[in-house]
C-alpha cells in the first residue's frame, strides 16, 4: 500500500499546484490550460485518443520485440571474443549517439512513410539498453563455475545456454525494462519525422499543436505519459515474476 500510497499522493499535489498556479494566477487557457480542461478535452477527443495510443502500442512493442531479439543476439556475439567487442562495441554506441533527425530521412527513403518506419526507429532507440545489459550479464559468470565446464569439456554453446544464459537473465531484463520506456518515445519521435495514413499519438501531438488546441495537446501528451509508465510497470512486474519464479530474487536483488 505504502509503494502505490506515496506516488498517488504526489500525483494529487501535482494536479492541485496546478490547479491552483491556473487559478490564481488566472492564466489564459490559450497559455496553460487548467486540469479540468483537459480532462474535459480528454474525454471529447476519447475515441481518437484510443485509436491513437493502440497505434503507437503496436509500433512500440513491434520495436521493442525487433530490439530484444537484435540485442540478445548481438550481446551473445559479443560475448564470445573480447576482440569482437573491440571491434564492434563501438558502432553499437554510435548507433545510440546519431540523431534520429538525421536517420528519419533515410528511413523514409528506404520504407516510405508508415508503420514500418515507425517500428524501425522505436526499434534503433531501444536497442542500445538491451545490448549493453546483456552483454554485460553474459560477462558477469563466476570463474569457478567456468573452470567447471572446461573441465568437463562442455562445447562453447553448453558454456553460453547453461553458465552465460542464466547469469545474464536479470541483466536482460532489467534492460528490457529501461527500453520499455524508450520503445514508446521512439514510436512517438517515428510517428513525428515519418508520419503514417493512420495517426498515432505523435501524428495527433503535431495536429493540436498545429492548431493551437492547448488543452486538446496536453491531453495526448498526458495519455502518452500514462502509455509509457505503464508499459515500464507492466515489464517491471513480469520480470519480476519471472525473476522470484527462477532465482527467488526481484530486480533490485532482494530475495
Amino acid at each position: 500500500m505504502g509503494e502505490v500510497a506515496a506516488p498517488v499522493i504526489v500525483f494529487l499535489l501535482v494536479i492541485s499546484a496546478w490547479h491552483l498556479i491556473v487559478t490564481a494566477g488566472r492564466i489564459s487557457p490559450v497559455v496553460m490550460p487548467g486540469p479540468m480542461l483537459v480532462l474535459d478535452a480528454m474525454i471529447k477527443i476519447r475515441s481518437d485518443l484510443l485509436a491513437a495510443l493502440f497505434r503507437t502500442l503496436l509500433a512500440a512493442l513491434s520495436g521493442l520485440s525487433l530490439s530484444i531479439l537484435g540485442g540478445t543476439i548481438t550481446a551473445f556475439v559479443f560475448s564470445q571474443a573480447a576482440f569482437i567487442r573491440r571491434a564492434l562495441y563501438p558502432y553499437a554506441v554510435l548507433l545510440q549517439t546519431v540523431p534520429i533527425i538525421a536517420i528519419a530521412p533515410i528511413v523514409i527513403v528506404v520504407l516510405g512513410r508508415g508503420f514500418a518506419g515507425i517500428v524501425l526507429i522505436s526499434c534503433l532507440i531501444s536497442l542500445f539498453p538491451i545490448i549493453t545489459s546483456t552483454t554485460t550479464g553474459l560477462l558477469q559468470i563466476d570463474s569457478g563455475h567456468q573452470d567447471l565446464f572446461r573441465l568437463y569439456r562442455a562445447s562453447r554453446w553448453q558454456i553460453l545456454m547453461k553458465l552465460r544464459v542464466p547469469t545474464a537473465l536479470p541483466y536482460l531484463i532489467s534492460g528490457i525494462r529501461i527500453s520499455s520506456g524508450t520503445a514508446i518515445v521512439g514510436a512517438i519521435v517515428g510517428e513525428f519525422f515519418v508520419g503514417s495514413s493512420t495517426p498515432g499519438l505523435g501524428v495527433l501531438i503535431q495536429r493540436k499543436f498545429a492548431a493551437l488546441n492547448l488543452p486538446e495537446l496536453y491531453a495526448v501528451v498526458a495519455v502518452s505519459t500514462v502509455l509509457g509508465a505503464a508499459m515500464f510497470g507492466v515489464i517491471t512486474l513480469l520480470g519480476e515474476a519471472i525473476l522470484k519464479k527462477w532465482y527467488g530474487m526481484s530486480l533490485s536483488g532482494r530475495r
